[in-house]
C-alpha cells in the first residue's frame, strides 16, 4: 500500500525554504567579501623620508661540507631593538609559538627567546608600555591555551588577539555558513578529542572540533612587525617576512628597519587593529600625538624614501610599479608564494614589453617536516614560462626541509630601484584584503648603498655566488594540468591554505 502524497502547499514550502536558505547563505557570503574594511587596515602612505633604514637577511643553505649554515639577522635585530625601549613596544606577530608540525628540527626557539627577552625588559622597567599583537592560530582558535601568551600576560604584558571575524572573508562558500551557525558554538580546551594540526602527529594535545571549523575559514594576521621609541626620543620600526615560531627558525626570510616618522603611522595602524580586537589599554598621550602628527614626513631626495603599504594596498602598488616597466628595466621576484592572477597578468604583461622578469621562487614542497606538492608555485611557474615563451625566468630555491619564505619584489627602472617586502605573499588572500599584511616600499638610486645591497642579495641566490642557493627551472618543472587547474580553483575561491 503506497503512503500518502504530502499535500501539495507542504511541498511548496519546502521550496521555498530551501530558496531562503540559499539567499540567505549568498547574502551573507557577498556582504563578507566585500564589507568595509576596520580602521588600520588598507594603508598605502605617501613617500616619507626615513633614516637608518637597513635590509636584513636571514638565509639558510648548504656549506661546503653539505651541512645546513644559517645566517641569521632579523631576530637579533628584534631584540636590540627591545632592549633600547624606553616607553613602549608594539609588536604584532602571526606565527608566535613552540608548535613544531612533524618537524623535529628546531634551529633555534625564537618564541621563547622574544618572550624571555620582553619578560626581561618589562622586570628592569616596570613602567613600559608593552604589547603584543598575534593571530588566534597561537591558541589553535581557542582551543589549545597558549602557555607563552599566558607567560607574557603573567608579567604584566599586554597581549591582543586579533578578531578576525572583523575582517572579510576569503573563503565565502564556508565562512558564510560559519557565521550564520557555527561560530556560536563554545570552545573549551579541556574537552578536546581531535589532534592538533600545528603540533606532532604523536603529540597526546587534542583540540576540539569547534577549533578545526574555525580553522577552515583560512583568514589570518599574517603581519610581522616591531615598532619601539629609542633612548634619542626616536621611533624605530621593523617589518619583517619572518615569525618568532620555533618550527619557523631555519627559514630564509628579509626585513627592513627604519627611524623617523613613517614608524609612527606603523604604529597606529598596529593601535587600530589592537583596538578592533577588543585591546582597551592605552598609551601616553605623547605617543599617540606623534602617532597622529608625524604621518607625512614629505620628500627629501637626500634620504630613502619609504612608504607604509597593508592589504590590497601592497597589490596596487605592485601593479602600478609592474606596469610602468618598460623594454630595458627588470622585475626581479624572490617569493614564497606566488598564484595572484592580476601580478601573473602583469608579469605576463612586463614581458611582452621586454622588461627582463626573474623569479626565484620556494619549491613549495617542505611544511614543517610533512611534503607537499609543488601547489601553487609549479604551475604557476610553468604557466609563467611556457606563455612568455621562456621570457620570464624562473629558479628554485634549494630547501632542504625549511622554506624559502622571503616575501621581495624589485624593480629597476632606468638608475632607480622599486622595492616592496615584509609579510605578503603574492596571493588573492595576502593582496586582496582579506589577511592582514604590512609591507614597507621603498625607492632608491641603484647605485646608492642600499640599492647595492639589495640588487646584490637577490644576485646572490641567481647565480650562486659562494654556495648552491638556487637550481634551474627543471629541477622542479610541473606539467601537470590537473594541479593548475586546482591551484585555480583553490586560488579563486579561497579553499586553499595560500
Amino acid at each position: 500500500m503506497s503512503s500518502p502524497k504530502a499535500p501539495a502547499y507542504l511541498s511548496l514550502r519546502k521550496r521555498w525554504l530551501g530558496l531562503a536558505v540559499i539567499v540567505m547563505w549568498a547574502a551573507i557570503g557577498s556582504w563578507q567579501v566585500s564589507k568595509p574594511m576596520p580602521a588600520g587596515t588598507d594603508i598605502a602612505t605617501s613617500l616619507i623620508a626615513s633614516d637608518e633604514v637597513r635590509f636584513l637577511q636571514d638565509l639558510t643553505h648548504p656549506d661546503s661540507d653539505g651541512q645546513a649554515l644559517h645566517e641569521q639577522q632579523i631576530f637579533d635585530e628584534v631584540l636590540r631593538i627591545i632592549d633600547g625601549a624606553q616607553h613602549y613596544i608594539v609588536a604584532d606577530f602571526f606565527l608566535f609559538n613552540d608548535m613544531m608540525g612533524a618537524s623535529s628540527a628546531v634551529h633555534r626557539a625564537l618564541s621563547g627567546e622574544l618572550v624571555d627577552r620582553l619578560i626581561a625588559r618589562k622586570h628592569a622597567s616596570p613602567d613600559l608600555n608593552i604589547l603584543l599583537i598575534t593571530d588566534p592560530i597561537n591558541d589553535v582558535y581557542g582551543g589549545a591555551p597558549s602557555a607563552l601568551l599566558e607567560r607574557l600576560r603573567a608579567n604584566g604584558i599586554q597581549v591582543a588577539v586579533t578578531n578576525l571575524e572583523a575582517l572579510r572573508d576569503s573563503n565565502p562558500a564556508y565562512s558564510a555558513i560559519w557565521r550564520s551557525t557555527l561560530q556560536w558554538w563554545g570552545n573549551a580546551s579541556n574537552r578536546g578529542w581531535l589532534p592538533n594540526p600545528f603540533d606532532a602527529a604523536d603529540s597526546e594535545d587534542r583540540i576540539t572540533l569547534r577549533s578545526w571549523l574555525a580553522l577552515l575559514n583560512f583568514k589570518a594576521n599574517h603581519r610581522k612587525v616591531i615598532v619601539a621609541d629609542r633612548a634619542d626620543g626616536r621611533l624605530q620600526a621593523l617589518l619583517t617576512s619572518a615569525n618568532p615560531h620555533d618550527a619557523s627558525s631555519g627559514h630564509s626570510n628579509v626585513a627592513l628597519t627604519f627611524v623617523g616618522p613613517l614608524a609612527a603611522t606603523v604604529l597606529a595602524s598596529e593601535l587600530d587593529v589592537a583596538r578592533f580586537s577588543g585591546w582597551q589599554g592605552d598609551f601616553p598621550d605623547p605617543v599617540l600625538q606623534s602617532a597622529a602628527s608625524t604621518t607625512d614626513g614629505g620628500v627629501d631626495e637626500s634620504r630613502a624614501q619609504l612608504q607604509l603599504l597593508t592589504e590590497e594596498a601592497i597589490r596596487n602598488h605592485l601593479l602600478t610599479t609592474f606596469n610602468d616597466c618598460r623594454a630595458g628595466d627588470a622585475i626581479d621576484i624572490a617569493m614564497f608564494y606566488l598564484s595572484d592572477r592580476k601580478i601573473i597578468d602583469a608579469l605576463l604583461a612586463a614581458a611582452e614589453r621586454d622588461v627582463q622578469v626573474r623569479l626565484i621562487l620556494d619549491p613549495n614542497r617542505d611544511a614543517f617536516g610533512r611534503q607537499k606538492d609543488g601547489v601553487p608555485n609549479r604551475p604557476v611557474a610553468n604557466e609563467l614560462v611556457t606563455a612568455s615563451a621562456g621570457r620570464i625566468q624562473v629558479r628554485w630555491y634549494r630547501t632542504e626541509g625549511e622554506q624559502f619564505h622571503t616575501k621581495l619584489a624589485l624593480a629597476r627602472r632606468g638608475a632607480d630601484i622599486i622595492v616592496s617586502l615584509g609579510s605578503a605573499n603574492l596571493t588573492r588572500r595576502n593582496l586582496g584584503n582579506y589577511n592582514l599584511e604590512a609591507n614597507i616600499a621603498l625607492a632608491t638610486p641603484a647605485d646608492s648603498a642600499l640599492g647595492g645591497q639589495l640588487t646584490s642579495y637577490f644576485e646572490r641566490l641567481w647565480s650562486n655566488d659562494g654556495a648552491q642557493y638556487t637550481a634551474g627551472f627543471d629541477a622542479w618543472r610541473d606539467t601537470s594540468r590537473l594541479r593548475y587547474w586546482r591551484y585555480r580553483f583553490m586560488e579563486a575561491t579561497g579553499l586553499s591554505t595560500f
